[in-house]
């Protein structure tokens, strides 16, 4: 066995495996430095190394509170789920690839055969693995073998930095698909985190009319301006302003990213009659507060999100197309070894950031 301040209590391994670096996160707000073993690739496999990662808002739940809604953490564990990297070795029977591909990575491993994958809805697939959930370790660490069906492969000239995003706008991507946005439809968007900036840019795409972000940091409102929002403004303000401008009528969709203690309410009161809300962020608590009355009275119709389904390749395609517009969320890079300080300026929403990416 290794004596090494760098071995994981959780991984006994002998001499001749192969050993990556990883971040473990074993307690809240606390990670360490590890070793973990890693095997050639299997059959239909692609060993990838990890170029950069970006900080998922469900990774500062599990950082900062210890659970991601009720799931909590089992520890010691490995966070990470917006990879992207390079192939350094292929499995048997792996084609159309080839190694130094370089791509974004599918943190989701599906069965392929229970009745929601056979019905096309793999994101609720019953036998479902993520990668960076409690014993299925993500993507914080150097290397990791993938079925060769997760990893998509990205233009030369996108950069890896940018290739991290591609997980999340397919979040946001799979959100506008749900509630149906057609051209022209007026939209709020509660939050302009990651993912709250991501579905503007989403939006945008799709031709919506007028976007309204809700959000109460001023350095993420000037955000939500430069990737495509009409107006942004302050949580406080946002009910009257919306109502008044739209003349009590409201929008037609509102898209709530940010979870937090009343937005779902917020997105409730600020939704026209027979108009559709979406649920995209995660809420800290499985219980949630929303005015049932305001929702059963304009007969509104509720979307939850799950991640995505299959719209990694769509998200490549928008990042690659419009990419000055996803350039300035990409505002800070931490190496790996200063995990605990990218997660605390990420968590505090300090210094202007907008997305952080480690790199291991």
């Amino acid at each position: 066995m290794l004596h090494s301040p760098f071995v994981s209590a959780w991984d006994i391994v002998s001499m001749e495996e192969h050993l990556m670096k990883a971040a473990e996160l074993v307690a809240p707000l606390t990670f360490r430095l590890a070793e973990m073993p890693i095997e050639d690739p299997g059959p239909g496999e692609v060993q990838v190394r990890i170029e950069a990662i970006g900080i998922c808002g469900s990774d500062l739940h599990a950082y900062s509170e210890g659970a991601v809604g009720s799931t909590p953490n089992v520890y010691p564990m490995v966070l990470g789920h917006e990879p992207a990297g390079t192939i350094v070795k292929m499995g048997v029977g792996v084609t159309g690839l080839e190694e130094g591909d370089r791509g974004a990575l599918e943190p989701a491993l599906y069965c392929y055969h229970c009745e929601f994958c056979l019905s096309g809805r793999h994101n609720v697939c019953a036998n479902l693995r993520f990668l960076s959930n409690p014993h299925h370790p993500g993507f914080f660490r150097e290397l990791i073998n993938l079925p060769a069906a997760n990893f998509c492969r990205i233009p030369s000239g996108m950069s890896f930095d940018e290739a991290t995003l591609a997980e999340p706008l397919a979040v946001a991507l799979h959100s506008i698909h749900l509630v149906s946005i057609r051209p022209g439809e007026s939209v709020a968007v509660i939050g302009a985190g990651p993912i709250g900036l991501l579905t503007i840019a989403a939006l945008r795409a799709a031709n919506a009319g007028r976007i309204w972000a809700v959000e109460p940091l001023e350095h993420r409102r000037a955000l939500a301006l430069g990737i495509g929002a009409d107006v942004a403004i302050e949580p406080d303000d946002a009910v009257n302003e919306i109502l008044g401008v739209t003349g009590q009528r409201g929008v037609d969709c509102a898209i709530d990213c940010a979870a937090g203690d009343h937005t779902s309410s917020q997105a409730v009161q600020i939704t026209r009659s027979a108009g559709r809300v979406a649920l995209t962020g995660i809420h800290s608590t499985p219980f949630v507060s929303v005015d049932g009355s305001a929702m059963r009275r304009k007969e509104l119709t509720i979307f939850n999100v799950r991640r995505s389904n299959h719209e990694t390749q769509e998200a490549l395609d928008l990042l690659h197309t419009h990419a000055r517009w996803f350039a300035p969320l990409l505002t800070h890079r931490r190496q790996i070894e200063r995990i605990d300080e990218a997660f605390v300026i990420a968590s505090q929403y300090r210094d202007g950031v907008g997305k952080m990416i480690i790199r291991p």
